[in-house]
Protein backbone atom coordinates (compact mmCIF):
# COMPACT_ATOMS: atom_id res chain seq x y z
CA UNK A 1 0.00 0.00 0.00
CA UNK A 2 0.95 3.67 -0.23
CA UNK A 3 0.05 6.64 1.95
CA UNK A 4 -0.64 10.08 0.46
CA UNK A 5 -0.55 13.10 2.77
CA UNK A 6 -1.31 16.73 2.03
CA UNK A 7 1.78 18.56 3.26
CA UNK A 8 1.07 22.09 2.02
CA UNK A 9 -1.77 24.10 0.52
CA UNK A 10 -2.13 27.51 -1.06
CA UNK A 11 -5.44 29.27 -1.50
CA UNK A 12 -8.83 27.59 -1.16
CA UNK A 13 -8.74 23.79 -0.92
CA UNK A 14 -11.18 21.11 0.17
CA UNK A 15 -8.80 19.56 2.74
CA UNK A 16 -5.90 21.01 4.70
CA UNK A 17 -2.38 19.87 5.53
CA UNK A 18 -2.43 16.54 7.36
CA UNK A 19 -5.35 15.02 5.45
CA UNK A 20 -4.53 11.54 4.19
CA UNK A 21 -5.47 8.94 1.62
CA UNK A 22 -4.42 5.30 2.02
CA UNK A 23 -4.15 3.41 -1.28
CA UNK A 24 -3.91 -0.39 -1.00
CA UNK A 25 -2.58 -2.57 -3.79
CA UNK A 26 -6.03 -4.16 -3.88
CA UNK A 27 -9.33 -2.95 -2.52
CA UNK A 28 -10.87 0.42 -1.76
CA UNK A 29 -8.96 3.54 -0.82
CA UNK A 30 -9.45 4.98 2.68
CA UNK A 31 -9.71 8.70 3.40
CA UNK A 32 -9.76 11.61 0.99
CA UNK A 33 -7.64 14.55 -0.15
CA UNK A 34 -10.29 16.45 -2.10
CA UNK A 35 -13.93 16.36 -3.02
CA UNK A 36 -13.14 13.48 -5.37
CA UNK A 37 -11.28 15.27 -8.16
CA UNK A 38 -7.74 14.33 -7.09
CA UNK A 39 -8.02 10.82 -5.76
CA UNK A 40 -7.73 9.10 -9.13
CA UNK A 41 -4.59 11.04 -10.04
CA UNK A 42 -3.02 10.38 -6.63
CA UNK A 43 -3.83 6.68 -6.97
CA UNK A 44 -1.76 6.60 -10.17
CA UNK A 45 1.23 8.14 -8.39
CA UNK A 46 0.74 5.71 -5.50
CA UNK A 47 0.99 2.76 -7.89
CA UNK A 48 4.37 4.05 -9.08
CA UNK A 49 5.52 4.54 -5.47
CA UNK A 50 4.48 0.99 -4.58
CA UNK A 51 6.32 -0.37 -7.60
CA UNK A 52 9.53 1.64 -7.06
CA UNK A 53 9.60 1.85 -3.28
CA UNK A 54 10.59 5.53 -3.24
CA UNK A 55 8.44 8.43 -2.00
CA UNK A 56 7.36 11.26 -4.29
CA UNK A 57 6.08 14.79 -3.80
CA UNK A 58 3.48 16.02 -6.29
CA UNK A 59 1.91 19.47 -6.72
CA UNK A 60 -1.65 19.83 -7.97
CA UNK A 61 -2.65 23.33 -9.12
CA UNK A 62 -6.44 23.64 -9.13
CA UNK A 63 -6.63 27.37 -9.76
CA UNK A 64 -7.47 27.38 -13.48
CA UNK A 65 -11.00 28.56 -14.25
CA UNK A 66 -10.83 28.31 -18.04
CA UNK A 67 -8.65 25.26 -18.53
CA UNK A 68 -9.73 21.67 -18.36
CA UNK A 69 -7.67 19.86 -15.72
CA UNK A 70 -7.80 16.05 -15.88
CA UNK A 71 -11.10 16.33 -17.70
CA UNK A 72 -12.68 18.93 -15.41
CA UNK A 73 -12.57 22.70 -15.26
CA UNK A 74 -12.02 22.75 -11.50
CA UNK A 75 -11.30 26.38 -10.71
CA UNK A 76 -10.89 25.68 -6.98
CA UNK A 77 -8.56 28.66 -6.50
CA UNK A 78 -5.98 26.60 -4.63
CA UNK A 79 -2.95 24.37 -4.93
CA UNK A 80 -2.18 21.17 -3.02
CA UNK A 81 1.20 19.54 -2.40
CA UNK A 82 0.94 15.80 -1.73
CA UNK A 83 3.63 13.52 -0.31
CA UNK A 84 3.18 9.89 -1.39
CA UNK A 85 5.22 7.20 0.36
CA UNK A 86 5.33 3.41 0.66
CA UNK A 87 2.99 2.15 3.35
CA UNK A 88 5.71 0.29 5.25
CA UNK A 89 7.57 3.57 5.88
CA UNK A 90 4.50 5.18 7.39
CA UNK A 91 3.76 2.07 9.43
CA UNK A 92 7.03 2.45 11.32
CA UNK A 93 5.48 5.13 13.54
CA UNK A 94 1.98 3.65 13.72
CA UNK A 95 2.43 2.08 17.17
CA UNK A 96 3.70 5.32 18.71
CA UNK A 97 0.81 7.28 17.20
CA UNK A 98 -1.72 4.70 18.38
CA UNK A 99 -0.33 4.88 21.93
CA UNK A 100 -0.48 8.68 21.94
CA UNK A 101 -4.08 8.50 20.76
CA UNK A 102 -4.99 5.95 23.41
CA UNK A 103 -3.35 8.01 26.16
CA UNK A 104 -4.85 11.24 24.79
CA UNK A 105 -1.48 12.96 24.34
CA UNK A 106 -0.49 15.49 21.67
CA UNK A 107 2.38 14.45 19.43
CA UNK A 108 4.33 16.00 16.55
CA UNK A 109 5.49 13.99 13.55
CA UNK A 110 8.31 15.52 11.48
CA UNK A 111 8.74 14.00 8.00
CA UNK A 112 11.52 14.96 5.59
CA UNK A 113 9.80 15.51 2.24
CA UNK A 114 12.83 16.97 0.40
CA UNK A 115 16.46 16.46 1.37
CA UNK A 116 19.63 18.10 0.14
CA UNK A 117 21.68 16.61 2.96
CA UNK A 118 23.66 13.43 2.47
CA UNK A 119 22.64 10.72 4.90
CA UNK A 120 19.13 12.10 5.40
CA UNK A 121 16.70 10.28 3.08
CA UNK A 122 13.37 11.59 1.91
CA UNK A 123 10.67 10.10 4.13
CA UNK A 124 12.81 9.97 7.29
CA UNK A 125 10.89 10.80 10.46
CA UNK A 126 11.14 12.04 14.02
CA UNK A 127 8.46 11.81 16.67
CA UNK A 128 8.41 14.64 19.19
CA UNK A 129 6.49 14.77 22.45
CA UNK A 130 6.84 17.15 25.40
CA UNK A 131 9.07 14.53 27.03
CA UNK A 132 11.56 14.23 24.20
CA UNK A 133 12.41 13.00 20.70
CA UNK A 134 12.08 9.48 19.32
CA UNK A 135 13.89 8.20 16.23
CA UNK A 136 16.50 9.68 13.88
CA UNK A 137 16.50 11.02 10.34
CA UNK A 138 20.04 9.74 9.91
CA UNK A 139 22.22 12.69 10.93
CA UNK A 140 22.72 14.14 14.42
CA UNK A 141 22.68 17.82 13.44
CA UNK A 142 19.52 17.29 11.43
CA UNK A 143 17.90 15.47 14.36
CA UNK A 144 18.64 18.42 16.62
CA UNK A 145 17.37 21.06 14.19
CA UNK A 146 14.23 19.15 13.20
CA UNK A 147 13.53 18.21 16.81
CA UNK A 148 13.68 21.86 17.89
CA UNK A 149 11.34 22.93 15.08
CA UNK A 150 8.89 20.13 15.90
CA UNK A 151 8.94 20.97 19.62
CA UNK A 152 8.09 24.57 18.77
CA UNK A 153 5.22 23.42 16.55
CA UNK A 154 3.95 21.14 19.30
CA UNK A 155 3.89 24.08 21.72
CA UNK A 156 1.87 26.25 19.33
CA UNK A 157 -0.24 23.51 17.74
CA UNK A 158 0.67 24.65 14.22
CA UNK A 159 1.03 22.12 11.40
CA UNK A 160 3.18 23.29 8.48
CA UNK A 161 5.91 22.44 5.99
CA UNK A 162 9.06 24.39 6.88
CA UNK A 163 12.57 24.80 5.43
CA UNK A 164 15.37 23.78 7.80
CA UNK A 165 19.03 24.46 7.04
CA UNK A 166 21.61 22.01 8.32
CA UNK A 167 25.31 22.36 7.53
CA UNK A 168 24.66 24.51 4.47
CA UNK A 169 22.12 22.05 3.04
CA UNK A 170 18.38 22.63 3.05
CA UNK A 171 15.66 20.24 4.09
CA UNK A 172 11.93 20.64 3.67
CA UNK A 173 10.16 19.07 6.60
CA UNK A 174 6.45 18.50 7.10
CA UNK A 175 5.79 18.99 10.81
CA UNK A 176 2.38 17.71 11.75
CA UNK A 177 0.84 18.24 15.17
CA UNK A 178 -1.77 15.64 16.04
CA UNK A 179 -4.13 16.48 18.87
CA UNK A 180 -6.18 13.92 20.79
CA UNK A 181 -9.91 13.89 20.02
CA UNK A 182 -12.22 16.26 21.84
CA UNK A 183 -13.65 14.87 25.06
CA UNK A 184 -17.36 15.41 25.62
CA UNK A 185 -18.77 14.98 29.11
CA UNK A 186 -22.52 14.35 29.00
CA UNK A 187 -23.98 15.06 32.43
CA UNK A 188 -27.29 13.26 32.57
CA UNK A 189 -28.14 9.98 30.86
CA UNK A 190 -31.72 10.72 29.89
CA UNK A 191 -33.40 9.77 26.63
CA UNK A 192 -32.32 12.93 24.79
CA UNK A 193 -28.67 12.25 25.63
CA UNK A 194 -28.75 9.22 23.30
CA UNK A 195 -28.61 11.16 19.99
CA UNK A 196 -26.02 13.56 21.41
CA UNK A 197 -23.69 10.70 22.37
CA UNK A 198 -24.30 9.04 19.01
CA UNK A 199 -23.50 12.22 17.04
CA UNK A 200 -20.41 13.08 19.06
CA UNK A 201 -18.97 9.57 18.88
CA UNK A 202 -19.58 9.51 15.10
CA UNK A 203 -17.13 12.42 14.85
CA UNK A 204 -14.52 10.41 16.72
CA UNK A 205 -14.87 12.35 19.97
CA UNK A 206 -14.31 10.61 23.29
CA UNK A 207 -17.72 10.70 24.97
CA UNK A 208 -18.14 10.03 28.69
CA UNK A 209 -21.64 9.76 30.13
CA UNK A 210 -22.14 10.69 33.79
CA UNK A 211 -25.13 10.00 36.01
CA UNK A 212 -25.80 9.02 39.59
CA UNK A 213 -28.35 6.45 38.40
CA UNK A 214 -26.42 3.28 37.56
CA UNK A 215 -29.27 1.77 35.58
CA UNK A 216 -28.98 4.52 32.95
CA UNK A 217 -25.25 3.93 32.35
CA UNK A 218 -25.51 1.11 29.87
CA UNK A 219 -23.49 0.28 26.75
CA UNK A 220 -26.60 -0.85 24.90
CA UNK A 221 -28.23 2.50 25.64
CA UNK A 222 -25.10 4.45 24.61
CA UNK A 223 -23.13 2.19 22.22
CA UNK A 224 -20.83 5.00 21.09
CA UNK A 225 -19.76 6.10 24.57
CA UNK A 226 -16.09 5.79 25.48
CA UNK A 227 -16.85 5.41 29.16
CA UNK A 228 -19.33 5.84 31.99
CA UNK A 229 -18.96 7.49 35.38
CA UNK A 230 -21.38 6.84 38.21
CA UNK A 231 -21.08 9.87 40.47
CA UNK A 232 -23.13 12.40 42.35
CA UNK A 233 -23.62 15.61 40.32
CA UNK A 234 -21.68 17.68 42.86
CA UNK A 235 -18.66 15.41 42.36
CA UNK A 236 -18.67 15.17 38.56
CA UNK A 237 -15.52 17.22 37.89
CA UNK A 238 -13.38 15.18 40.26
CA UNK A 239 -14.95 11.84 39.37
CA UNK A 240 -14.72 12.25 35.59
CA UNK A 241 -11.55 14.32 35.48
CA UNK A 242 -11.78 17.47 33.36
CA UNK A 243 -9.25 19.54 31.47
CA UNK A 244 -9.13 22.15 28.71
CA UNK A 245 -10.13 19.57 26.09
CA UNK A 246 -13.29 18.62 27.99
CA UNK A 247 -16.59 19.99 26.71
CA UNK A 248 -19.40 19.40 29.19
CA UNK A 249 -23.13 19.37 28.46
CA UNK A 250 -25.45 19.48 31.47
CA UNK A 251 -28.78 17.85 30.60
CA UNK A 252 -30.30 15.97 33.51
CA UNK A 253 -33.55 18.03 33.28
CA UNK A 254 -33.63 18.05 37.06
CA UNK A 255 -33.08 21.49 38.56
CA UNK A 256 -31.23 20.35 41.67
CA UNK A 257 -29.03 17.90 39.76
CA UNK A 258 -28.17 20.53 37.14
CA UNK A 259 -27.32 23.02 39.88
CA UNK A 260 -24.87 20.57 41.41
CA UNK A 261 -23.38 19.69 38.03
CA UNK A 262 -22.82 23.39 37.34
CA UNK A 263 -21.39 23.97 40.82
CA UNK A 264 -18.86 21.19 40.26
CA UNK A 265 -17.79 22.38 36.79
CA UNK A 266 -17.37 26.09 37.58
CA UNK A 267 -13.80 27.04 38.38
CA UNK A 268 -12.31 24.06 36.53
CA UNK A 269 -10.26 23.97 33.32
CA UNK A 270 -13.20 22.61 31.31
CA UNK A 271 -13.35 24.31 27.89
CA UNK A 272 -17.13 24.56 27.54
CA UNK A 273 -20.21 24.19 29.72
CA UNK A 274 -23.47 23.82 27.81
CA UNK A 275 -26.71 24.04 29.77
CA UNK A 276 -30.00 22.75 28.37
CA UNK A 277 -33.07 24.82 29.11
CA UNK A 278 -34.02 28.49 28.74
CA UNK A 279 -31.80 31.37 29.72
CA UNK A 280 -34.09 32.28 32.62
CA UNK A 281 -33.44 28.85 34.15
CA UNK A 282 -29.67 29.36 33.90
CA UNK A 283 -29.96 32.79 35.52
CA UNK A 284 -31.91 31.23 38.37
CA UNK A 285 -29.27 28.51 38.77
CA UNK A 286 -26.52 31.13 38.97
CA UNK A 287 -28.50 33.17 41.48
CA UNK A 288 -28.98 30.10 43.69
CA UNK A 289 -25.27 29.31 43.51
CA UNK A 290 -24.43 32.93 44.30
CA UNK A 291 -26.48 32.74 47.50
CA UNK A 292 -24.34 29.72 48.42
CA UNK A 293 -21.17 31.75 47.80
CA UNK A 294 -20.38 30.21 44.40
CA UNK A 295 -19.76 33.16 42.08
CA UNK A 296 -18.50 32.34 38.57
CA UNK A 297 -15.48 34.23 37.32
CA UNK A 298 -15.40 36.12 34.03
CA UNK A 299 -13.60 33.11 32.56
CA UNK A 300 -16.36 30.79 33.75
CA UNK A 301 -19.06 32.98 32.20
CA UNK A 302 -17.18 33.13 28.89
CA UNK A 303 -17.36 29.35 28.49
CA UNK A 304 -20.90 28.98 29.84
CA UNK A 305 -23.45 28.49 27.06
CA UNK A 306 -27.12 28.43 27.98
CA UNK A 307 -29.29 27.54 26.24
CA UNK A 308 -26.73 25.19 24.69
CA UNK A 309 -26.56 24.96 20.92
CA UNK A 310 -26.62 27.14 17.83
CA UNK A 311 -29.73 29.05 16.81
CA UNK A 312 -30.80 26.82 13.90
CA UNK A 313 -34.43 26.32 14.90
CA UNK A 314 -33.75 22.83 16.24
CA UNK A 315 -36.76 20.76 17.32
CA UNK A 316 -36.59 17.36 18.99
CA UNK A 317 -33.61 15.49 20.48
CA UNK A 318 -31.80 14.72 17.21
CA UNK A 319 -31.88 18.28 15.90
CA UNK A 320 -30.94 19.68 19.30
CA UNK A 321 -28.00 17.26 19.41
CA UNK A 322 -26.86 18.56 16.00
CA UNK A 323 -27.16 22.13 17.28
CA UNK A 324 -25.04 21.37 20.36
CA UNK A 325 -22.43 19.43 18.37
CA UNK A 326 -22.06 22.37 15.97
CA UNK A 327 -21.65 24.83 18.86
CA UNK A 328 -19.00 22.67 20.54
CA UNK A 329 -17.13 22.36 17.24
CA UNK A 330 -17.27 26.12 16.64
CA UNK A 331 -16.13 26.82 20.20
CA UNK A 332 -13.22 24.39 19.93
CA UNK A 333 -12.09 26.14 16.73
CA UNK A 334 -12.69 29.67 18.08
CA UNK A 335 -15.20 30.37 15.34
CA UNK A 336 -18.33 32.51 15.43
CA UNK A 337 -20.52 29.89 13.69
CA UNK A 338 -22.12 32.26 11.20
CA UNK A 339 -23.03 31.57 7.60
CA UNK A 340 -19.98 30.77 5.46
CA UNK A 341 -21.26 33.03 2.68
CA UNK A 342 -20.90 35.97 5.08
CA UNK A 343 -17.38 35.07 6.21
CA UNK A 344 -14.65 37.41 4.96
CA UNK A 345 -11.44 35.65 3.99
CA UNK A 346 -10.72 31.93 3.72
CA UNK A 347 -12.95 29.23 5.16
CA UNK A 348 -10.09 27.36 6.84
CA UNK A 349 -7.65 28.78 9.33
CA UNK A 350 -4.05 28.38 8.12
CA UNK A 351 -1.79 25.89 9.91
CA UNK A 352 -4.46 24.48 12.19
CA UNK A 353 -3.51 21.10 13.56
CA UNK A 354 -5.99 18.29 13.08
CA UNK A 355 -7.52 16.22 15.80
CA UNK A 356 -6.74 12.56 15.42
CA UNK A 357 -10.34 11.84 14.51
CA UNK A 358 -10.04 14.08 11.44
CA UNK A 359 -7.15 12.15 9.91
CA UNK A 360 -7.59 10.78 7.30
Amino acid sequence: MALATIVDVKGSTYRRAGARLLIPAEGDMVGNLSGGCLEGEVEGVARMVMAGGEPRTVMYDLTADDEVIWGWGLGCNGAIEVFVEPGDKAAEVADALALALEEERSIAVATVIESGLEGVPTGARLLVEPGGVEGSVGEAQADEAIGAAAASALATGATATVPIEVGGAELRVFIEVLQPPLRMLVCGAGHDAIPLVRAASALGWRVVVVDDRDAFLDEQRFPGATGFVAALPAEVAAAAGVDGRTYAVVMSHNYLRDRDYLRSLLGTEVGYIGMLGPNARLERLLEDLGRDGVVPSAGDLAKLYGPAGLDIGAEGPDEIAASIIAEVLATSRSRGAGFLRERPGPIHEPNRSLHAAEVP
